[in-house]
């Protein structure tokens, strides 16, 4: 039996052809509309070469490019990289020759760190630009094409392939422990059920005119699958936000009377806390979500008082498609808590033996249900490693209660959530190393009221080094994207705290 993940899109349409699928500022594309360009583009990316199962990466903001271009790639059943738009060119190039993709589609404001990361891959061997409208500008120093020369001429009918449930459709990149970018890789089967169960078992009254704000950036797990996804699949309306803004948005959700909003806590704490939310009219919200970081109860609550909505929060990682849990509307929720195993997803907390604890306790939570990766590509080794038993380990100790509620309480990892963002402690300090005044250097997350967590950076410096903390804040602006450099930098005088193993005892380093 086969089954393609774009399968949404052309139900949808089916039934709902002449119904806005897309919101862009003052464009507007309906659901025939959003089939027929996907199947140009899955016809314009045949006709250049591509082949079924082969990698085409996207370096895209929300716009509506990234949708079309998702769903042709799809369809032609070649498999998906979303990348971060903030990755720097040594970044862009390690995702491309990693997945082993062939082609990258680009934003035309991404040119430079995409071109020559681009350029310094092997296998990457078609660069296709995205212009903004009225712009024709093509990278120099590269055979490069145009979004818009490419469909071209290209036909609005197309078969979609016949790819089978457990195919990949998309890789998307995590990190772990070493610092190294891993890509998970998620199957058709994976992502359809995953986006099938929110939109019909989480108790959401969808209707026919709902509209959907899309803030959380597309490349992303949870504005991938469980806000695109969902709202794909119910045949709602996609608002998209090329980027956050608390203004922007308010504008947005008055103008478009958006009904539902999925954010990351730093998002909620923005709209909560700006002065101006008063002059804007967003009575037409009923469906707030959460999900990213631990979401503070106090802007929960807060939420509820300013707009009387409640905010429902929910658990997954990108190696879980992304939803694992949700505060479910048919039973009570539970601020503070991440809610309930989603339908057909089972969830544990373990201790080191992988020994489930009792209720109450401590332990780390692992997964097991249709929502779980294959795996991480080409690391088996790391795929044996986190998923053991047909449980995936998140790495994230938690604790489930009497009614069967999870709450997270901190992680295994080293991992900081700046902002919904996830930021990898060993990613930095291996740049961080690079540098010559640099002897020893901990990065570590620090709590912050609006971000959740904000990066520092502890260094001691080589004897007779002298480097200003600016210096130190552009060094890594070069290197990494804008998302993960340290904003706060502290110099000690003497070398970092160890074990006897010569490990770093960040814990030591918490307190100064």
């Amino acid at each position: 039996m086969s089954l393609n993940l774009a399968t949404m899109l052309t139900e949808t349409t089916r039934g709902k052809a002449n119904h806005t699928a897309l919101i862009f500022d003052d464009f507007k594309m309906t659901y025939g509309e959003l089939h027929a360009a996907s199947n140009m583009f899955a016809n314009a990316l045949a006709n250049t070469g591509i082949k079924q199962g082969q990698k085409v990466a996207m370096m895209l903001p929300n716009i509506p490019q990234f949708v079309i271009c998702y769903f042709g790639i799809l369809k032609l059943g070649a498999v998906v990289v979303p990348l971060n738009v903030l990755l720097k060119a040594p970044e862009v190039a390690y995702h491309l020759q990693d997945s082993d993709a062939v082609m990258l589609i680009a934003w035309e404001g991404f040119t430079a760190d995409a071109s020559i990361g681009y350029q310094q891959t092997e296998t990457c061997k078609h660069f296709v630009m995205v212009n903004a409208p009225g712009s024709q500008a093509l990278p120099e120093g590269i055979a490069a094409t145009s979004f818009q020369v490419m469909m071209a001429g290209t036909l609005p009918i197309f078969e979609m392939a016949a790819t089978m449930p457990d195919d990949t459709a998309v890789i998307l990149y995590t990190s772990g422990t070493t610092g190294k970018p891993k890509g998970a890789e998620l199957s058709h089967l994976n992502l359809f059920l995953n986006a099938l169960v929110c939109a019909t078992r989480l108790g959401v009254d969808w209707r026919d005119d709902d509209v959907g704000l899309v803030a959380l950036p597309l490349f992303h797990s949870f504005g991938l699958s469980a806000v695109m996804g969902v709202l794909l699949f119910v045949g709602a309306t996609l608002t998209l936000m090329a980027r956050f803004d608390p203004i922007k948005a308010y504008e947005i959700i008055q103008r478009d009377h958006v009904t539902a909003f999925s954010g990351v806590p730093t998002m909620y704490i923005y709209l909560l806390h700006h002065p101006e939310r008063q002059k804007y009219d967003l009575s037409s919200l009923r469906i707030c979500n959460s999900g990213g970081a631990a979401l503070p109860v106090e802007v929960l609550q807060a939420w509820e008082r300013e707009f009387g909505i409640k905010i429902l929060e929910g658990y997954g990682l990108s190696e879980t498609s992304p939803t694992a849990s949700f505060n479910v509307l048919f039973k009570p929720t539970k601020p503070g808590t991440v809610g309930i195993p989603i339908w057909g997803v089972e969830m544990r907390a373990v201790d080191f033996r992988d020994k489930e604890v009792p209720i109450g306790e401590v332990g780390e939570i692992v997964i097991r249900g249709h929502n779980v990766m294959k795996g991480y590509y080409k690391r088996p080794e790391a795929t044996a490693e986190a998923i053991r038993d047909g449980w995936f380990h998140t790495g994230d100790m938690g604790v489930m209660d009497e009614d069967g509620y999870f709450s997270i309480v901190d992680r295994k990892k080293d991992m900081i959530i700046r902002g919904g963002f996830n930021v990898y402690p060993r990613e930095i300090e291996e740049v961080l190393y690079t540098h010559p005044a640099i002897s020893e250097v901990a990065v570590l997350g620090i709590p912050d009221a609006k971000l959740g967590e904000e990066i520092k950076a502890i260094i001691y410096l080589k004897t007779g080094a002298l480097v200003s903390e600016n210096d130190i804040r552009a060094y890594c602006k070069d290197r990494v994207a804008a998302y993960k450099y340290p904003r706060i930098i502290q110099f000690i005088d003497q070398p970092l705290p160890k074990n006897a193993t010569g490990k770093i005892l960040k814990r030591e380093l918490r307190a100064l």
